[in-house]
């Protein structure tokens, strides 16, 4: 008998308990990919710290974003948005012969998002940060988007690890 009733296998709970984690974290990263993609077409710009629990509040409600992802989805945003200057700076040294500008959208806020996390998330291992970007890159990406993801936060990882 495995750690719950019923089930069959032999998985610990706190297997089960970092398997529910990252689905629900999985859920955050790609409710702040849309977010961050649908402000890139909003002609208020990036909104202020102070107004963005509101907008993402709204955008959870209209999405139907999971209650237990939305507050990981607001650590994410906060981090990447406090600290995007830093983070783009980042890519534009590692996406060599690409502007930033001429990214895809997807692909340039799931970068930042890649970043912020190997950057400012300290339980998040590097390759964890790496692999979940390319995972989201291949459901919301064009067909190059997970391979060109998994190149540049391959080489964001090794100028960190310097």
């Amino acid at each position: 008998m495995g750690a719950f009733p019923g089930r069959n296998d032999n998985r610990d709970c706190s297997l089960l308990i970092r398997e529910w984690k990252m689905g629900t974290r999985r859920k955050a990263r790609e409710a702040a990919l849309q977010y961050l993609f649908q402000e890139d077409f909003s002609t208020s710009g990036l909104p202020g710290s102070d107004d963005l629990e509101e907008k993402l509040e709204l955008f959870c409600g209209l999405y139907q974003v999971n209650r237990k992802a939305r507050s990981y989805t607001l650590q994410l945003l906060q981090q990447t948005l406090v600290n995007r200057q830093r983070i783009d700076e980042l890519i534009r040294q590692c996406a060599q012969n690409w502007r930033l500008e001429r990214i895809s959208r997807t692909d340039r806020n799931l970068l930042r998002i890649g970043v912020s996390e190997m950057l400012l998330s300290e339980d998040v291992p590097h390759q964890v940060a790496i692999n979940e970007a390319v995972e989201i890159a291949k459901r919301f990406g064009s067909d190059e988007s997970s391979s060109f993801v998994n190149g540049i936060l391959d080489a964001v990882n090794k100028r960190l690890q310097n």
